[in-house]
Order: C-alpha cells, then sequence, then structure tokens
C-alpha cells in the first residue's frame, strides 16, 4: 500500500464530505445543540449559565448518542454505494490503484472529515466555556471528544460494512438509518424493556449492554467523569465490583473491536465484489 497514493484519496474524499449538505447539517446541529446545553445546564448552586466542563461533557452524552452515530453511519454508508451507482468507482479502480489503497483512503478521509466536524464542535462549546464561566477541570471534556470519536470510527466501519454490501446509496442509506434506530432503541428503552421482560440476572444484562457500540460509549464517558457507575443502575455495580480499575480496558478493547472487525468485513466484501 503506497501512502502517496492513499494521502491524495483520503483528501479528496475529506474535500467531499465538507461540502456534503447532510454532513454540513449535521456538525451545524451538533454545534448549536451542544451550545445550547451548555447554557441550559445548571452552574453550581442552581445559577443559570454556562455550566463548568464535567458538568457540561455529562449534559452532552445523550447528545453524542443521537446525532454521531447518524453522521458516521450515513456518511460510511454511502461511501462505496454511491460511486458505485454513479460508476465513478469503477472508474477509479481502472487506475493504477489497489483496492486496499481506495479502500485506505476513502476510511481516512471520511475518518478526518469526522475528527473536523467533531473538533469544530466541542472546540467552539470549549471555548465558550472557559470565556464565560472558566470552572472545573477541561479533562472530563477532552475524555469525552476523545471518547466520541472513537464511537464515531465505530459507526463508520459499520457504514462502511453496509455499502460494501449494498450496490445503491438509497438501499445503503436506509440500512444506516435502521441500524441507528436499533443501536439508539436497544439501548436503555430496550435494556429496561428486556430486562422486566425475561427477568435477566444483572450479568446477562451487563453483557446485553456491551454488545451495544453506543451503550460501550455511555458507559465509559460516564466512567470518565464519576469514576464510578453507580448511575446505571445494577448492572453498573457489578461492572465496577467484576472488572474494577480492568473496566477501562474492557471499554477500550470492545470499541476496538467495532472499529476494526466491520472494517475489515467491509475489506474483504469490497476485495472480493467482481461487479466492478
Amino acid at each position: 500500500m503506497n501512502i502517496n497514493i492513499v494521502w491524495p484519496l483520503a483528501q479528496k474524499e475529506l474535500r467531499d464530505a465538507l461540502h456534503n449538505r447532510w454532513f454540513l447539517l449535521y456538525t451545524i446541529a451538533f454545534i448549536g445543540l451542544s451550545l445550547a446545553l451548555s447554557y441550559m445546564s445548571l452552574a453550581g448552586a442552581g445559577i443559570a449559565g454556562f455550566a463548568g466542563f464535567g458538568r457540561t461533557a455529562a449534559s452532552l452524552i445523550n447528545l453524542v448518542l443521537l446525532i454521531i452515530p447518524l453522521m458516521a453511519l450515513t456518511v460510511g454508508a454511502q461511501s462505496l454505494a454511491q460511486e458505485q451507482e454513479q460508476g465513478t468507482l469503477a472508474y477509479l479502480l481502472a487506475q493504477p490503484v489497489t483496492r486496499i489503497e481506495v479502500f485506505a483512503g476513502k476510511y481516512l478521509g471520511l475518518a478526518l472529515s469526522l475528527l473536523a466536524s467533531l473538533g469544530l464542535g466541542f472546540g467552539i462549546a470549549g471555548v465558550v466555556l472557559a470565556l464565560a464561566s472558566g470552572a472545573g477541570s477541561p479533562l472530563a471534556y477532552i475524555s469525552l471528544v476523545w471518547q466520541t470519536f472513537l464511537l464515531s470510527l465505530t459507526m463508520l466501519s459499520v457504514g462502511f460494512l453496509v455499502s460494501a454490501l449494498t450496490k445503491r446509496s438509497g438501499v445503503a442509506i436506509g440500512i444506516g438509518l435502521f441500524l441507528w434506530l436499533t443501536f439508539v432503541f436497544l439501548g436503555d428503552l430496550g435494556l429496561m424493556g428486556t430486562a422486566i421482560t425475561m427477568r435477566l440476572p444483572v450479568e446477562q444484562l451487563l453483557w446485553l449492554s456491551l454488545l451495544n457500540p453506543l451503550q460501550v460509549f455511555k458507559m465509559a464517558s460516564i466512567l470518565d467523569i464519576n469514576a464510578t457507575l453507580d448511575l446505571l443502575g445494577p448492572a453498573g455495580i457489578y461492572a465496577m465490583q467484576e472488572y474494577g480499575e480492568q473496566l477501562r480496558g474492557v471499554f477500550l478493547a470492545l470499541t476496538a473491536c467495532w472499529i476494526v472487525i466491520p472494517a475489515l468485513a467491509a475489506y474483504a466484501r469490497f476485495h472480493l465484489r467482481g461487479d466492478l
């Protein structure tokens, strides 16, 4: 794999993503809602205003769970399917490039576009927080940015897998939206309903939570902010008692699996396709 070929492809993908109307809309919505949440958070003893970094990071977790997976899934789902539908992917592969270079360039470019969007959104909100209140340590906020970027990569990998398995961008986006709804509604509400209906023991409830990358992100983010998972009820308490200091490593390993395995499966499908 030649980096001199991968990097120009990544730059092209980055430019295309930054000119995508939906991508820009997601970014603007994320920036606006981040600022609104930071303003509406309560600062100190019931005084309304821009909250400190830790409190704002806790407020942003649910916003991230809704917007970032949707953004990453949709751009990932369009990555290969849209160019195949338009015929540009076959033209690109007819050039002196390998499939792994094309795939790596597209993945890297979209990952950089997501990082730019997150950096802009979190950066503007962070600057406003620092200027308006100057309260609290920014470490919890920085940790949330890092966890959010990892979440975006997990959803980007899943989106690439969807794109590699389909030939039409409309179908790929539809599947991506379905997966987004599945991940979101299999979160707290789905787990609560399943636990009540099936009367699951706490250890099975924990493992069901860990199968969902959004729940892994949520637990890892809460752990970084509060250093305890008591807010998640019995499953969180059981996780702390069972794994203790190793819990962060468990979350990181699961996140890495969600990034790497769908991406490798997407490349394997892309490499073996004969209709290109």
